[in-house]
This record gives C-alpha cells, sequence and structure tokens, in this order.
C-alpha cells in the first residue's frame, strides 16, 4: 500500500455499547423525574493545589497558572470548567451518534471563554457592577464521519441542548455555600 493510500486510513472511535445506551435511555423514559446526587470532596493540598475526589478514583489535581499564584502543576479552576463541558459535549455528541447509526473517525471539541478575573477572588476590584464568571464561552467542534455535514450540525446542535454542563453554565442554579 503506497503512503498516500495508507495516509487515507482512518480509525474509527470506539463507539459505546449500543445496547447499553438503548436501556439507559428506557430506563431514563420510565422514570423521567429521576434525580441523583453527584459528590465530589476537594482537599487544599498546598498554595492553590486542590486535591479533588471522585467516588473512589485517584484525586483530580486543580491548580493555578504562576501569573494568578499557583505552581502551574493542573488546569486551574474555570479552565477545568471548559474541560468538563468538552467532556459533556463529547459524550453526548457520541452517544447520539452511535444512536442515529452515525460512525465517527474524529471527534474533538475546542473551547475557549472569557472571563474577567479582576476581582481576584474577592480580594481585587471589587466594583458593585463586576461581572463574575465567564460571559462568553465558544466550542468548535470538529467531527468527522460517516454522515453528512448537515447531519454532523445537527448532532452538534442535539449534544448542545441536551448536555447537563451547558444547561448548567447558561441556567441560574442554586448554590449553598456554608461553613460546616
Amino acid at each position: 500500500m503506497s503512503e498516500a493510500a495508507m495516509l487515507k486510513i482512518q480509525t474509527v472511535l470506539e463507539p459505546i455499547d449500543k445496547k447499553g445506551l438503548e436501556t439507559l435511555a428506557e430506563k431514563g423514559k420510565a422514570n423521567p423525574k429521576s434525580v441523583v446526587t453527584l459528590k465530589t470532596k476537594t482537599v487544599c493540598e498546598s498554595k492553590f493545589r486542590n486535591l479533588n475526589y471522585v467516588r473512589n478514583l485517584p484525586a483530580h489535581v486543580i491548580d493555578e497558572p504562576p501569573h494568578l499564584l499557583g505552581d502551574d502543576t493542573a488546569p486551574n479552576p474555570s479552565e477545568a470548567v471548559l474541560a468538563t463541558l468538552g467532556s459533556c459535549l463529547s459524550v453526548g455528541i457520541h452517544a447520539n451518534a452511535v444512536a442515529r447509526g452515525i460512525t465517527l473517525t474524529k471527534l474533538e471539541l475546542e473551547l475557549e471563554g472569557d472571563i474577567n478575573v479582576t476581582a481576584v477572588w474577592g480580594v481585587g476590584d471589587l466594583a458593585a457592577d463586576k461581572v463574575l464568571g465567564f460571559t462568553d464561552v465558544r466550542v468548535k467542534a470538529h467531527l468527522e464521519g460517516n454522515a453528512s455535514r448537515a447531519e454532523l450540525e445537527a448532532l452538534v446542535a442535539h449534544a448542545n441542548v441536551w448536555s447537563p454542563v451547558a444547561n448548567t453554565l447558561r441556567n441560574p442554579v442554586k448554590v449553598d455555600v456554608a461553613l460546616a
């Protein structure tokens, strides 16, 4: 096989189990008001380096870059939010591709978000009109597979509508923070 022909060979992304997906979908349809409570524990190890524990998995590290006084050992909290959004959208795109019979050979998301950091965690510019958090988030999906561009666009749009993380960012969420 020529080098040019070899370069055209694409690897199919390993799909999730379609039967398992159908079972989960039926379970959701049978109990549409089901709510689960997810739990994590965050432990500050040193400076801004935080160890985040989820289920029985190894610690997921969150840190800050040097310009924000961290040691740059891991993504910062806001970068982790973007990564979480990207992962959630990826899961939704992949699941819906499988459900629709689309075989994907590429699934990559580029995310960027605009955030004003001048409040410096409540010790910097504390103007009453200060907008905290992301003001804009942009996601570019790079997909390839056995589907038309219109089908891939519909797949991305559907995943965006049904993404729990995207909707958490879009919708007001009650957040209670208190000393234990």
